[in-house]
């Protein structure tokens, strides 16, 4: 079997964009069943709790204060619509329920309500993931001991294009948080945003700051940049398909055993175009309308094309016991 490294190099990670591509994704997809479940997606929900009026300055975000985007802001959703909302993704078929809340950081007074809202959806036999901006280690250890599975924080692009796309926050920031969540015992849905103006470069220092974490992210979500009108990203040139397939196609090499998520940006995507994309080693979609405050693929669409592939929705994972984990 193939083995799981963290000592990946920027030279290695740019020989596997350049390979042809079907050598490529011939190769990603042969690690991925070595790894993975074969003709199987893990299907999950996003859920925007607290929408825009963010203060940070990412400029590929909609929901940023100093952008016109025409996004109303929206306060804290009460816990009983967000629970109403994770039924409903359960019932179509969803096994993951994911919260963004557009906040820098959250304040302690606001995580006692997404506590109530991680115990509720747990409670429904769904996994919980949220995604809240930057967390204090406190702050981290709060929201494993109400049961969170996962906590999202991209690291977006690399080290080197990142001053590019955000001045409110430095890179350190974003690895100091995910250090609190590992060390809190939460697993980390990690990945980034391509299609922002960056280079192949930039792309193959993304991954491999990725799979030099001394864990690698349990969910790798590659995101294609949605350009919003409005933000200072919106008329940046598109990024080539087949170079969004060779993304995902790396990110399965170097991180076998992570679920690498197809994420932002499916709504524009053929179906020939997210084949490809399965067949480079993605197991791992949103489902719904919404993502956050951009399109995505409706239900019915996901589903007669996952039936066209062939491509069952994976099974959730058995809860994991709280204070178990906490304590380990």
């Amino acid at each position: 079997m193939t083995p799981i490294r963290h000592d990946w190099t920027r030279a290695e990670a740019l020989a596997l964009f350049e390979l042809p591509f079907l050598d490529l994704v011939h190769r990603a997809q042969s690690i991925h069943r070595e790894h993975q479940p074969a003709n199987a997606v893990q299907v999950s929900t996003l859920l925007s709790i607290k929408t825009g009026a963010c203060p940070e300055d990412c400029a590929y975000c909609p929901q940023s204060a100093r952008f016109d985007t025409g996004l109303k802001a929206e306060r804290l959703m009460p816990v009983e619509a967000v629970l109403d909302a994770a039924r409903q993704a359960k019932a179509a078929g969803a096994t993951r329920f994911c919260m963004g809340a557009a906040w820098r950081n959250p304040k302690d007074r606001d995580l006692a309500q997404v506590e109530a809202m991680v115990r509720g959806v747990r409670e429904l036999g769904m996994e919980t993931c949220a995604t809240l901006g930057m967390l204090t280690p406190p702050q981290a250890q709060r929201l494993a001991e109400a049961g969170l599975d996962y906590y999202n924080h991209n690291l977006d692009t690399s080290p080197e294009h990142y001053g590019e796309i955000i001045t409110t926050r430095c890179y350190q920031d974003r690895l100091d948080t995910l250090a609190a969540v590992r060390a809190a015992g939460m697993k980390t849905c990690c990945g980034g945003i391509v299609g922002m103006g960056e280079s192949r470069d930039d792309r193959a220092g993304l991954m491999v700051a990725l799979a030099t974490q001394p864990a690698h992210p349990d969910s790798v979500p590659i995101n294609l940049l949605v350009k919003v009108p409005g933000t200072p990203l919106a008329e940046v040139p598109a990024l080539p398909p087949f170079e969004f397939v060779r993304t995902l196609a790396v990110a399965r090499i170097m991180m076998p055993a992570s679920m690498v998520r197809l994420s932002a940006g499916r709504e524009g995507m053929s179906d020939e175009l997210q084949a490809l994309c399965f067949l480079a080693g993605a197991n791992s979609i949103f489902y719904g309308e919404k993502l956050l405050t951009t399109g995505n693929p409706d239900t019915e669409r996901d589903l007669a094309l996952l039936a066209e592939l062939g491509i069952r929705p994976m099974l959730a994972e058995a809860p994991r016991t709280v204070h178990a984990d906490i304590a380990a």
